[in-house]
Order: C-alpha cells, then sequence, then structure tokens
C-alpha cells in the first residue's frame, strides 16, 4: 500500500476546528489550497501541544535567526468553521515541527498513527533523543508550510477550538459535563 503525503506549501487555509458537541467533540486539522480539502483527527492535547510548540518554535526561530515575529493578531482572525464534508483522511500520531530558515517559514508534519504512541518531535531548534526516532517513512502525511503570520494566526485559532469545550472543574481541572461529574477531588461525591 502506498503512502500520500498531502503537502500544502502554503496552503490557501490551515485551521483547527472540531465536530460535534462540546465533551464529543472530534478535532481536526484542515488544510484547503488548489482545489483540495484534507481533513486528520487528532486528540484535543495534541491541537493544545501544537499550539505551545509553535509558539516556542517562533520565539525560537526570531532568537536564532532574527526572524521578525508578528503581534497577536488584533481581529479574531478565521473563526469560521471547518469545511464540509470533513472526511478523516487518518488519524494523526506524530506532530513533526521544523523552521526552515531559508524561507522563514514554519513546516508541520502531521503523520498518521503507526507503531509509535502519539508525540511531538521538533525538528531544527531542538536537539534531543527524538532525533534517532525516524517517523515510519510508509506512513500517510500531511505537510504544510506557513509564514510566520499564518503561524500566528493558527496558533489563536487552536488556542480558541481548545478552550471553547466544557469548562474545568475547579477543584479538579477535569471538564465538567452539564449533568455535573464524580470529582476525584470529592471523592466520587457529584458536584
Amino acid at each position: 500500500m502506498t503512502h500520500q503525503v498531502h503537502a500544502f506549501e502554503p496552503p490557501e487555509r490551515f485551521v483547527a476546528g472540531t465536530v460535534g458537541p462540546p465533551g464529543e467533540r472530534t478535532f481536526f486539522l484542515q488544510a484547503r489550497g488548489g482545489g483540495r480539502l484534507v481533513s486528520v483527527a487528532l486528540e484535543k492535547v495534541q491541537v493544545s501541544l501544537l499550539a505551545e510548540k509553535l509558539e516556542e518554535l517562533l520565539t525560537e526561530a526570531q532568537r536564532r535567526f532574527g526572524v521578525e515575529l508578528p503581534e497577536a493578531p488584533v481581529s479574531l482572525g478565521d473563526n469560521e468553521p471547518l469545511e464540509t464534508p470533513v472526511d478523516e483522511e487518518f488519524r494523526v500520531g506524530t506532530l513533526g515541527l521544523a523552521f526552515d530558515a531559508d524561507t522563514a517559514t514554519v513546516v508541520i508534519e502531521a503523520i498518521a498513527v503507526g507503531e509509535a504512541e502519539a508525540e511531538i518531535e521538533l525538528g531544527e531548534s531542538e536537539e534531543d533523543e527524538a532525533d534517532d526516532v525516524e517517523p515510519d517513512e510508509d506512513l500517510d502525511r500531511l505537510r504544510v508550510r506557513l509564514t510566520p503570520e499564518a503561524t500566528r494566526a493558527f496558533i489563536e485559532r487552536a488556542r480558541r477550538v481548545v478552550n471553547a469545550g466544557r469548562p474545568p472543574c475547579p477543584l479538579c481541572g477535569q471538564p465538567l459535563d452539564p449533568a455535573g461529574h464524580l470529582c476525584p477531588r470529592n471523592n466520587g461525591y457529584h458536584r
């Protein structure tokens, strides 16, 4: 079976979004460009981590390469829902990030779930033991190349999407269901 690389360098649109009601939301990364629309599913924690790591990557790029960092957008930017149909191309296992100093762009790779468990690898800016773990070359992947401005807009939206879910329990931080939840801090009693 041949693997597919869905490359958008750059995409017309690249966003994180969700389908479903709070508590049952499925998270997606969606890229559009050249008449193609690709959606890949991932976990909420992966979206949150991706925004955090992209922020670190931009800061590092500024420090190391003098890249001009855009201010956080004043407007709320892209608040439109995901485009339909949202057909899950694959579920994301690994997220790879790199900064291309030659073109001053951020490269994000979402790689399908393989043998390895979900993780985020940082390319170029961090030397750590993740370097000797090569993601399987025979897995489907979605690759996007973004300007620092587009990266900043992606980060802002990703954070809004993550935070738009159920409010956290003030005691344990777990998401609250409309019907309340069994809080471990209350020894299993409903709040």
